[in-house]
Formats: structure tokens, sequence, C-alpha cells
């Protein structure tokens, strides 16, 4: 018989916001490989059961087993890591247990704890990462039990707030604009500047699928390091000049506090082209020189900082409001976990009964009566049979009903 303990549970998390996406995806295992991978995990960590959410900004592990360090489980998981490496994701790793696991994956699939707050692919990911997991038999009760709740917290999260419809990120919202202009994902991408921002545009282009990317910054370490992280090229902002291959897409955020292409340069990058172009220019003030556009033999889509600022600033309103409600479906859903959480205990702890009374029913006919029930009637038999097997039924279905409804009454 299955015991449930929701002490059990554990996940631990890596992220986008704590460990950089080039150390998350050395943790990726390839679709052949992880029945393998899996079982050896789950076995050498003495799991009794186990599942793993892996997108391309997070990887997360859910089991249910004894206690498991981060190191344990990083050594476990196969991934190769330099030692600092290793010591840094150890260190950045997020560990949840019993209930805050509960409603940190509630918060995950309603896309509350998301690079881009409000995206709805995360509710398919968790529930594929479920299935997977049921396939390779590694799942059982209590994840089966999670996941179904989440995904019913998730679906009310999407269908009673407006939360996917309201980014207040300078960023997100960058980005919901070259959505909004129907940016295609082989578009030709021309970053200028590699802080905190473009690094944050770029993850959200790599993961929605954007691949051709350049990547110009004033100092070359961190353009090679931000092309390494997302797969783009890149090269020293002193080269932009020489640029030749063009671009449907511009994206800049410097901090040089001046002009950074000016009508020359802006006519130079268009090398000749007349389709249609798209400038995001984040800097403040802007890297690029508005006359430039009006100059331009092209047609040119210009979103500065200040468009997204007061697009953020009315959303900000109404996100707030939005958070404070998906807070509540939540917790209402937390709770009502606990509910279907503690009936099944009190399912499987009950499991045992039928084939107790089974054997307390046979030793009462064929040893302890056996010789009176001999002297009965075949009609007198017919209905002890009949009353001893509606008294086994009750005795199986009452005790487990007014269990339920004690359980349920104690958790009001």
């Amino acid at each position: 018989m299955q015991k449930l303990s929701l002490k059990e549970l554990q996940i631990i998390a890596f992220t986008h916001k704590l460990i950089p996406l080039e150390l998350i995806g050395k943790f990726y295992v390839e679709e052949e490989l992880k029945q393998q991978r899996f079982e050896i995990l789950k076995d050498t960590l003495g799991l009794a059961e186990f599942m793993c959410i892996s997108t391309c900004n997070r990887v997360e592990f859910i089991f249910v087993g004894p206690t498991v360090s981060v190191a344990e489980l990083v050594a476990a998981t196969g991934a190769i890591f330099s030692d600092d490496e290793q010591n840094f994701v150890v260190n950045n790793a997020e560990t949840f247990r019993a209930e805050e696991a509960v409603k940190h994956l509630f918060k995950v699939s309603s896309s509350l704890d998301s690079m881009v707050i409000g995206e709805r692919e995360i509710i398919t990911q968790v529930r594929n990462a479920y299935e997977r997991s049921v396939q390779m038999k590694l799942s059982g009760e209590l994840l089966r039990l999670m996941v179904r709740k989440t995904i019913e917290t998730a679906k009310e999260v999407f269908t009673e707030t407006s939360i996917f419809k309201k980014p207040v990120s300078v960023v997100s919202l960058a980005f919901h604009r070259l959505r909004e202009l129907d940016a295609q994902g082989d578009s030709r991408i021309l970053m200028i500047g590699a802080g905190k921002t473009n690094k944050a545009m770029a993850r959200f282009l790599v993961k929605h699928g954007f691949r051709n990317i350049k990547i110009y910054n004033r100092t070359p370490a961190k353009a090679a390091a931000l092309a390494a992280e997302v797969g783009a090229r890149w090269d020293a902002l002193s080269n932009l000049p020489q640029h030749s291959e063009g671009f449907d897409i511009l994206i800049s955020c410097t901090g040089s506090g001046q002009v950074v292409i000016d009508k020359q340069l802006f006519s130079k990058l268009l090398n000749g082209e007349t389709g249609r172009k798209i400038v995001i220019d984040l800097a403040i003030p802007g890297d690029l020189d508005k006359a430039a556009i009006a100059e331009a033999k092209c047609p040119v889509k210009y979103v500065d900082i200040d468009e997204l600022k007061a697009t953020a600033e009315k959303n900000l309103v109404d996100r707030s409001r939005d958070i404070s409600r998906c807070e509540e479906i939540i917790d209402k859903h937390l709770l009502a976990f606990h509910d279907i959480f503690k009936a099944r205990q009190v399912e499987l702890a009950m499991r045992t009964i039928p084939e107790k009374v089974k054997e307390i029913r046979e030793n009462a006919i064929n040893t302890i009566y056996a010789r009176e029930i001999e002297a009965l009637s075949p009609e007198s038999r017919e209905v002890l049979d009949k009353v001893v097997a509606y008294l086994e039924k009750k005795y199986i279905s009452v005790p487990m009903k007014m269990a339920r409804e004690v359980m349920l009454n104690d958790s009001k």
C-alpha cells in the first residue's frame, strides 16, 4: 500500500532569475536518454516519485522521497560543470518543500514566476513533463494529485484574470510590441549593447524562436559572453560601421548618453534595402538620431522607451489587481488541494478494509458458525448471504465516509 506524505515532497529549481541560461542548459537531457538518466537519478537518490520540468529558462526537479541536498541532486543528474560552475549552480538553486512546493508549482504554472509573466505555454510544458514521467513509470499518486490541481489552478488564473495581457517591464513590453508588429522568427536582428536590458531581451527572443541575432557592444568580452549564452554572433561596437548584412529588427540599449547611430550610420546599416524595418530604442537618452528615420528610404516602425513606459504605467495599475486576484485563486486551490490530499490519504489507508472484512466473513461462515449454517434451509441460507453481503458493504463504505467527513471538518 502506497503511503502519502506531503513532507516528502520537494522541488529543486534552477531558473533564469539567479542562474545564467548557459548553465541551466547543461541540465538538458536528450529525449532518447531521459528514461535511462532519470531512472538512475531516481534510484541513486532513493526517490519514490520523480518528474522534471525543462524549458529554455528553467529546469525544475520535482520528487517525493527522502530529503535531498542540491549538491546531491546536481551530482545525480550527470550534468557536467566545472568546479566553479557547480558551486555557483548549487548556491543559486531554489528549494521548496511540502506545501511550499505545491504553491510554487501553482505559481510557476500560472506564469507568475516566468520570465514573461502571463505566458500560456508553461501550462502545456508542466502537463507534458508529468505525462512523460507517467510514461516512464517514474511518477505516483502524490504527483498525480498535485499536477491535476496545478493545471486546474493555472486554467482558472488565465480564465479569470487578464494577467497574460498586461506586461509591465520595459523588456517584456518591447517583446510584445515585436509580436504585435508581426516580427518573424527568421528576422535578422541587430542588437546594439550587451547590458542588463539587452541581455533580458536576447533571452526573450531566443526563448520564442528568434535565432538570427548579431550583437555589437563597446566591451567585446560582454558581447562574446551574451552571444555564447543565447547562441548569437557578436562583434565590437567599433566595427558596427562595417556591418553589411542589413537587418530587419534593430534593438539598441547602450549607456553612452549620446547618439550612437546617426543618420549616416543608419543609412549604411540599411544597406540599400527597402523592406519594412523595426527599430526598438531602449536607451535613455535614445541611441538613434530620430532624424535618420525621416530620411530612410524604407518604412521604419520606431518604438522608444517613452512609448513603452507610458504603456507600462497603465498596465501596472491593472497588473497589481490581477496579481492580487491570481494569489487569491492560488490560495483557494491550495486549500482545496489539502482536502483532496487528505481524502486520498484516508482512501489509501482504508484500502485493506475490504480484505479484512472478507477474512472475518469467511472465518465466521466456514469455521465459527459452520455447523449452524449447515443446518439452515436453502431459503434461510439465501437470506443470510444477503444480510452478510449488505453488512459487509456498509461496514466498508460507512467508516470511509465518516472518516472523510471528519477530515474535511477538521480542515475547515
